[in-house]
């Protein structure tokens, strides 16, 4: 009878051991949020949490950790930033014990910004600016890419990491006062943004990192349509071809929670 007693208690000492490994685990979620500004929440008008890099609590890795108490949130995303910011001032954020990562980055190394200041202009061609930023995406952005991403499966050799793309910011009807884009304009800018796609997708699985698209989520949410996930031409201008409130709560957000969980 005492020996039946004893591998009962044998057995929930058991169960319960398993139990609690399971529940630290879960409880031990250590996520570092890298990138430019689409992560770090420029377009969301808060940015209560770091004015320098425009990171507020509405972007989406703030969104995720007020979702998940128990997860530690190291957020070092950075409006601005490119590859070698990345490398040079986040990547340092991560650990062997860094078991989520998440990440936007390129946008920055195309220097995709000052191509849309350029085709909002009137009467002024952006078409060698757009021929530039392609160039640089399909033969530089690959190595820069790898650069960092190296540097990720170095640092960080247990995290899932999700690397995030870029959305299209057209759907073909300029509305905004005092920006002047053609449709042809439009319809190159967003032929870009799926080039972008299509280079950080290739890079991220070459790492065995696991890309989110984000132009289906966006579609139908483009700047000028009826319910905008992306801000037109803002005030202050930075905040203008960002993802607003919602695109970080209904875009992207659920595109890494369905990786994460």
């Amino acid at each position: 009878m005492q020996s039946k007693v004893r591998r009962l208690i044998g057995a929930v000492v058991c169960v319960c051991a398993l139990g609690g490994g399971v529940t630290a685990s879960a409880l031990a979620d250590n996520y570092v949020a890298l990138g430019d500004s689409y992560s770090s929440g420029t377009g969301t008008r808060d940015y209560s949490l770091n004015s320098g890099c425009q990171r507020g609590p509405y972007a989406y890795p703030a969104l995720i950790k007020a979702d998940r108490p128990n997860t530690t949130l190291n957020f070092v995303a950075c409006s601005g930033a490119k590859t070698t910011d990345v490398i040079n001032n986040q990547v340092s954020a991560l650990s062997a014990s860094t078991n989520i990562v998440t990440i936007t980055i390129g946008g920055n190394d195309a220097g995709f910004s000052s191509v849309i200041t350029q085709c909002a202009y009137p009467l002024v061609s952006c078409n060698s600016n757009i021929t530039n930023a392609q160039n640089y995406i399909n033969n530089s952005l690959p190595g820069a890419l790898n650069a960092v991403y190296s540097q990720i499966r170095t640092r960080a050799p247990n995290a899932t990491v999700v690397v995030l793309g870029y959305p299209r910011l057209f759907m073909g009807v300029d509305c905004n006062a005092g920006t002047f884009f053609s449709t042809d304009e439009m319809t190159k800018l967003n032929a870009t943004a799926d080039m972008m796609k299509n280079v950080i997708a290739a890079r991220a699985a070459a790492y065995g990192f696991t890309f989110k698209d984000p132009i289906p989520a966006f579609t139908g949410h483009a700047v000028c349509s009826s319910t905008e996930w992306l801000n037109g031409l803002s005030n202050p201008i930075g905040d203008s071809y960002h993802p607003n409130r919602t695109g970080h709560k209904s875009g992207y957000e659920p595109l890494v929670r369905s990786v994460i969980g």
